[in-house]
């Protein structure tokens, strides 16, 4: 399989799974060069990841910036534009405030929708759209199967930005990630 930016594969990443700065962190480096897939969201999401980081994690107004700018500039094509009268035209997702993120799934192209709220992404509406719905731990899971090497590679280098080792890394994504956490000890036993 060759990984490049150009990588057809994308992904929208829900807030939910954009908030927790180590499985952000992952997700997003498995979206660099070489690319395993393209990252997706739009400005309702970032300005929901925004709001529960200040709101749950208390992080500052710099914190979140901060985050923002890092995540847009590197990622610069992953913003979709998503308008509010095609939002409202999804009504098979029950919960308004998950309607955008469809939408931007649609819109962009996505292949899957990340998020750690399945349950809000009823499997008949998004099934019409030719949409996965996958929780982060599913979704690395299947990443981890596409090219094991690679996800180690890119785990050691979060280790490394960070000055700690891979198993540092793995025990801040076990909570969100176990089933993932756990292949990767199985594969390197």
């Amino acid at each position: 399989m060759i990984f490049t930016q150009e990588n057809e594969y994308s992904a929208v990443f829900d807030a939910c799974v954009l908030v927790p700065a180590s499985l952000c962190d992952t997700l997003l480096r498995l979206a660099e060069e070489p690319a395993m897939y393209r990252p997706l969201w739009s400005q309702h999401i970032i300005t929901e990841m925004a709001r529960v980081m200040e709101t749950k994690l208390h992080r500052s107004a710099e914190e979140i910036s901060h985050r923002q700018t890092q995540m847009n500039g590197a990622f610069p094509e992953a913003m979709v534009c998503v308008p509010e009268a095609f939002t409202r035209g999804l009504e098979c997702i029950p919960d308004a405030e998950d309607r955008p993120v469809l939408a931007a799934a649609i819109l962009g192209h996505a292949n899957v929708i990340v998020t750690q709220n399945t349950r809000h992404f009823p499997k008949v509406c998004i099934d019409a759209y030719g949409i996965l719905c996958q929780n982060a731990d599913d979704f690395l899971i299947h990443q981890f199967t596409l090219c094991q090497q690679l996800v180690l590679d890119k785990l050691d280098d979060q280790a490394a930005a960070i000055a700690k080792d891979r198993d540092f890394v793995m025990h801040s994504l076990r909570k969100v990630a176990p089933g993932f956490i756990q292949r990767i000890e199985e594969y390197v036993l």
